[in-house]
């Protein structure tokens, strides 16, 4: 902004300095444009004076110019070095990263298995313990039967014992 200021400023300087030239010729011949040696010495330095401010601005330029392509140069270096440590860090972390998503998907894998094996655990389960509670249910009912049958027999057996003392009794009153 400052150069900017400075190359306007060398332009009005230059451009005062011409116009002077130009009003010192005009005034001095009263309208004809006739030069004597000092005047047109003037004009050459005059001149010479605006060439060399031009070819100084334009160094400037130059300058200015190389100075920003070498910095856009390091720039871009940078972003290219920068992309290359990306890059690396990339496949640092990547391995890992593939390494973890492939255990997780084994484990949802078995998760996914597991999951019906469970429910056909608890019902494997519930089964088990209702022909356990109907084995339990028919093993009660059985001693119940096998302790009326007992009851019965032993029962029959008395009445039997009963009759044949009875029959005995009668065989011997017979005889």
């Amino acid at each position: 902004m400052a150069s900017m200021a400075t190359q306007k400023q060398i332009w009005e300087q230059q451009q005062s300095q011409m116009q002077r030239v130009k009003n010192s010729g005009i005034i001095s011949s009263n309208g004809s444009p006739i030069k004597d040696d000092k005047e047109e010495e003037m004009e050459k330095s005059a001149l010479a004076l605006f060439r060399a401010k031009e070819e100084e601005i334009e160094r400037k330029k130059m300058e200015v110019r190389d100075k920003v392509q070498a910095y856009m140069g390091r720039v871009e270096e940078a972003t290219r070095r920068l992309a290359d440590i990306r890059e690396e860090l990339d496949a640092l972390i990547d391995p890992m990263r593939k390494e973890i998503a492939i255990q997780r998907k084994k484990i949802d894998t078995v998760n996914r298995e597991l999951k019906p094996l469970g429910q056909s655990c608890q019902k494997k389960e519930r089964e088990y313990k209702e022909a356990l509670e109907a084995f339990n249910d028919k093993n009660k009912e059985k001693a119940q039967l096998v302790s009326k049958l007992m009851e019965l027999v032993s029962e029959s057996e008395r009445l039997r014992m009963t009759k044949l003392e009875e029959l005995s009794k009668n065989i011997e009153t017979l005889r």
